[in-house]
């Protein structure tokens, strides 16, 4: 290796110390565009009524915010105290169908939304969904 600089490296070296330009942070460039796009809600433990509102003002606060992707965590339903009750749907009582049914039904919320749909085992499989927002 040459341990001798030249003249020409010297002056360009010292051109870009005194440049005021700042350069991006690739690393942190980088994960702050993913925080701002993707976000997610867990819905355990909440009653029907309960999560519906709390999804209903996360939808509208992600849109406002310019946010892309929702991953919204309902459970599998395994724990659900549905299954005792014989005059309650099996389907519709449990979170996971009944979210993405008053998504669909709320027009308001669908003007916002593209589109909804299954999430990958990564981010809760089958207990979990997607809502991909509209660009506003």
């Amino acid at each position: 290796m040459n341990s001798k600089i030249s003249e020409k490296d010297k002056k360009i070296w010292n051109e870009f110390l005194s440049n005021d330009q700042k350069l991006p942070d690739k690393d942190n460039f980088q994960t702050e565009i993913n925080v701002k796009k993707t976000r997610s809600l867990d819905l355990h433990g909440k009653t029907l009524d309960e999560a519906n509102r709390v999804i209903e003002n996360f939808i509208r606060k992600s849109y406002q915010e310019k946010v892309h992707k929702l991953i919204i965590v309902t459970g599998k339903g395994l724990h659900s105290k549905n299954e005792m009750d014989p005059y309650v749907s099996k389907d519709l009582g449990i979170l996971k169908y009944s979210i993405p049914n008053f998504l669909k039904n709320n027009s308001e919320l669908m003007k916002m939304i593209s589109n909804i749909s299954g999430a990958s085992i990564a981010d809760g499989g089958t207990g979990a969904f997607y809502i991909f927002l509209k660009k506003n």
